[in-house]
């Protein structure tokens, strides 16, 4: 990881952290996202229950999330606990770091770019971003999702552009489908031709986000795609009320039902 915390973490914070020496009754780690600093976890913390052999549960090396207990900072010692992590917790941990290893794949691959030292460039942009955002990659979402730039972030000009590029390129907005099915039934000379053509006229807006599939026997199936749900069920029921009125002015009978999430 490049992205480096100084001073100490918090009481009750998640910290990623890897063992480094097992006792008895006890297991220190290293706080990855502090270097230079290490923990201990005492055989209580390891895992609910009575523990014979605290190798049972771990090894040198290995990597595990815990939660910070007490910290005294005369003496420097950080108390942590494996047990007290729920595993919803732990996989939170673990995607947030995930993410942050995205963002630094992109500002390695604008380091090369850039002919750029990769600790130097990160460690420049990072004082940016952090000083708004939580996380580098939490700043590089806000960049993505058009909430942010990175000019308006204290990010140079010079590396600006070719990191907006990037951003866009492997950071894309999240999107939601919805979907439901149309029931038509005709008994005019041109019946499908005139479906089509109703579908046509109906879903002139949003055509880009929508496909619509024949189911057979009279049916037709719409999906919508949106940046998320209150987008996607606006747009739904505007294309299928327009349909609807299209295919009324044929002379079908239609029906529209949309589906249930």
């Amino acid at each position: 990881m490049l992205l480096k915390r100084t001073g100490m973490p918090e009481e009750g914070e998640l910290l990623l952290c890897t063992v480094s020496k097992i006792y008895y009754n006890s297991v220190f780690v290293n706080l990855d996202e502090f270097p230079g600093k290490s923990g201990l976890i005492h055989i209580s913390e390891i895992a609910p229950g009575r523990i014979r052999n605290i190798r049972d549960y771990i090894t040198e090396g290995k990597k595990i999330v815990c939660k910070v207990l007490r910290i005294d900072l005369e003496k420097g010692h950080i108390d942590l606990s494996l047990r007290r992590v729920a595993e919803g917790q732990r996989r939170e941990k673990i995607d947030t770091l995930k993410q942050e290893q995205k963002a630094e794949k992109i500002v390695e691959h604008l380091a090369k770019e850039t002919k750029q030292e990769l600790p130097k460039l990160y460690a420049e942009l990072s004082e940016k971003i952090c000083a708004v955002y939580p996380t580098v990659f939490t700043g590089f979402q806000a960049v993505a999702f058009g909430e942010a730039t990175l000019e308006e972030l204290g990010v140079s000009k010079a590396s600006a552009k070719p990191l907006t590029e990037l951003i866009m390129q492997r950071i894309k907005p999240p999107k939601v489908t919805i979907s439901g099915t149309f029931t038509v039934s005709t008994y005019t000379p041109n019946g499908i031709a005139e479906i089509r053509q109703a579908f046509e006229k109906g879903s002139k807006k949003g055509r880009e986000q929508l496909t619509i599939s024949y189911l057979g026997a009279g049916r037709y199936y719409l999906v919508v795609t949106a940046p998320d749900y209150k987008a996607a069920e606006a747009l739904l029921k505007e294309i299928s009320d327009a349909i609807l009125k299209e295919l009324k002015k044929s002379g079908a009978t239609a029906s529209f039902m949309r589906q249930e999430k």
